[in-house]
């Protein structure tokens, strides 16, 4: 069977932030660090290809990490996040039946990225922001944020974080490089990121705000009665919130399931958080595209499930015009 589908963390790059790219290299095999630079680098036939094989018949594009969330000078972050969506843009427009976008914003100057979200999304149409983990040690949970989440809200703009490494390297890691990067440390990073919003009460004061997690919600789903369970006892210093953390996952959070082709964490993440709250993404170039389409494609779900993870939530959260 085919399906149409949308995708939605679907990355490319920029030549000048090929330098930022690179220090994920270390994250994977080093034969393979550059080996999708070309993927990442194409807007035209070599992507289009892969998109029409599969099925996809709309990718929102988002910069391959880290992007200026590794970047040290504020003023050259916020001028090349500026850049990077000015070129997506241009892109976007060359072929808007097929291309939407994902901003890329500074979070050193949260006014900045405040701004420059709501320039992406009401000037270049784009849908949403990703975010490439922490900016420098700053999570989005801290208080020069606010302005930004506020914004988001306002915007309706949904906000992808994205995995990225750790500021720092926990000794837990320590002579174990495979768990160094995506197939572990990047999802306990970003599991962590989410629930420091949870809990600090950004979705309390902003209610409109959303989070998107790929990888079926980097466990999350998986873990949300303990969660409740162990908040009631935890050492909260001082942090309240109305409901319990559950409620505002599930109202909140979204996932997409780039980068699990599993029957059992679909089946998690549709339970734990809706029907409504789950989308299809295919991660390219860094996961197969066919894998992740013929996963979705005969996945033991209805088919008015089915459809709304390929199409129809998509479309709903980023407000696509196709």
């Amino acid at each position: 069977m085919s399906i149409k589908k949308i995708a939605l963390e679907e990355h490319f790059m920029a030549p000048d932030f090929v330098d930022y790219w690179a220090m994920t290299f270390g994250n994977i095999s080093p034969e393979l660090s550059d080996k999708a630079l070309g993927a990442l680098s194409d807007f035209g036939d070599r992507r289009l290809e892969d998109m029409d094989k599969n099925g996809i018949e709309f990718a929102v594009l988002g910069l391959a990490g880290p992007g200026v969330q590794a970047e040290t000078n504020t003023a050259l972050a916020v001028r090349r996040a500026r850049e990077v969506n000015d070129l997506l843009a241009t892109e976007v427009a060359k072929k808007p039946n097929r291309y939407g976008g994902l901003a890329h914003v500074a979070m050193q100057d949260a006014k900045a990225a405040a701004d420059e979200l709501e320039r992406s999304i009401t000037q270049l149409g784009f849908s949403g922001v990703m975010i490439n983990g922490a900016t420098n040690g700053m999570y989005l949970d801290d208080p020069s944020a606010e302005i930004f989440w506020e914004r988001a809200a306002a915007l309706k703009a949904p906000v992808y974080i994205h995995p990225n490494n750790p500021t720092d390297y926990p000794a837990m890691y320590k002579d174990h490089p495979e768990l160094w990067g995506p197939m572990w440390s990047w999802g306990v990073e970003t599991a962590t990121h989410a629930m420091r919003v949870v809990t600090a009460g950004i979705f309390e004061r902003y209610p409109d705000a959303m989070i998107i997690l790929g990888h079926m919600g980097e466990a999350i789903p998986f873990q949300l009665w303990r969660i409740d369970s162990r908040w009631a006892i935890a050492n909260r210093q001082g942090r309240t919130l109305k409901e319990p953390p559950s409620h505002y996952i599930r109202k909140n959070i979204m996932v997409t399931t780039s980068g699990v082709c599993s029957e059992e964490p679909l089946h998690c993440a549709v339970d734990a958080l809706g029907a409504d709250n789950v989308m299809f993404s295919a991660d390219y170039p860094f996961e197969r595209t066919i894998e992740a389409s013929q996963f979705i494609e005969t996945a033991k779900i209805d088919e008015a499930l089915r459809q709304k993870i390929c199409w129809d939530n998509a479309k709903r959260i980023l407000n696509l015009k196709i």
